[in-house]
């Protein structure tokens, strides 16, 4: 696996993507640009309709679908209660079908490592963008560690220009943070730390990082510094 390479290439050509299949294209060259077996990009929009980019074998894919086995895939399960990154090793694989499913995993190609990123967009919209790997546990570890922060970014560019091709327009419809949300934002965008901006709105730090995780995922942001650009560049915030 690549250690540390450069995702400013991919966000670049990502931007001037305009269909589907060439949304396909760019997250196959994802395996070259880190070395990783798959890459996988899984959403379902607000009429529950699916849409797939994705380095799997289709025969695999078939499979999945015919014997419906999302409906105990520990991945989508475990991802859809959380909100941050999971690395597959923390989800239940526990149970006899769960079983049976990852040997069938195994056997189609599908890598023992994963790290899933949960994506929650506009009007209910669920995400999932996945990385998956043949490799040992210290290899993984040291793996995400490195990319974490790239892997963020990416899933979060994908699902939003998987959404504005869906809709035909780059424009995202936001939801409205609160007052306290755009408190938070901009006390932590003019350098604030948690402490001194939860004590300035007369907060506990846990109630100041309830309203951050909060805007951040109105936003679609990948983390809080970017939902302060996201909402300085919407003329939301003036830090």
């Amino acid at each position: 696996m690549a250690t540390q390479p450069s995702i400013l290439a991919f966000l670049e050509r990502l931007q001037q993507v305009t269909t589907f299949d060439g949304l396909q294209s760019l997250v196959e060259s994802l395996r070259a640009l880190y070395q990783v077996d798959n890459f996988i990009y899984h959403s379902i929009n607000s009429a529950g309709e699916p849409y797939a980019a994705l380095t799997y074998d289709l025969d695999w894919v078939d499979h999945y679908l015919d014997q419906d086995f999302g409906r105990i895939d520990p991945v989508v399960l475990g991802c859809y209660q959380r909100f941050h990154p999971v690395d597959w090793k923390m989800l239940d694989w526990s149970g006899k079908a769960v079983r049976a499913f990852m040997l069938e995993a195994h056997d189609a190609g599908i890598g023992n490592q994963g790290f899933s990123i949960p994506i929650r967009g506009p009007n209910g919209q669920f995400a999932l963008f996945t990385a998956n790997h043949r490799c040992s546990d210290g290899e993984w570890q040291k793996f995400t560690a490195a990319h974490v922060q790239d892997l963020i970014l990416i899933a979060h560019y994908l699902n939003q220009k998987a959404l504005e091709i869906e809709r035909g327009t780059d424009r995202l419809p936001y939801k409205n943070l609160s007052p306290r949300e755009l408190d938070a934002l901009t006390l932590i965008g003019s350098g604030q730390n948690r402490a001194h901006a939860a004590e300035k709105l007369a907060i506990s730090e846990h109630t100041l990082r309830v309203y951050l995780e909060s805007a951040r995922f109105k936003l679609g942001a990948a983390n809080t510094m970017h939902a302060v650009a996201l909402a300085m560049s919407h003329g939301r915030i003036i830090v």
